[in-house]
């Protein structure tokens, strides 16, 4: 249960800065959505340095571990979590399972935005 609430703090915590942050950066660089982007790679650097770190150097606590990596960094940009994962494969020497997971994560999260958005025209 402990858990929990070490990754829920994280995450309301990570989600505060997300806004945050994003209330300071431009909306769009050259029509793309810069703020979303931004807070995207510098979640994963920061999860890359983490992860590493928390692997080769800093032996933090269970409940550390919960709060930055699922807590903050997850409420931060899911985009990391996702990265970790990816990543943990690759490591892994699993390439291949890492471009499939990479390549549905990317499609089918995107069928899957117009089916809701398709589904609620339908039914509203």
């Amino acid at each position: 249960m402990k858990q929990y609430i070490f990754v829920g703090l994280g995450g309301a915590s990570g989600a505060i800065a997300r806004v945050a942050l994003s209330r300071i950066l431009p909306s769009f660089v050259l029509t793309i959505p810069f703020k979303i982007l931004f807070i995207n790679v510098i979640g994963c650097f920061a999860m890359g340095l983490l992860v590493e770190a928390l692997a080769l150097y800093w032996s933090a606590s269970i409940d550390t571990r919960h709060f930055l990596v699922q807590g903050f960094l997850g409420g931060f940009t899911t985009f990391s979590a996702f990265s970790l994962e990816f990543g943990l494969l690759f490591e892994k020497g699993l390439h291949g399972s890492a471009i499939v997971y990479a390549l549905l994560s990317m499609v089918l999260s995107i069928v899957f935005f117009f089916a809701g958005m398709k589904m609620i025209r339908i039914f509203a």
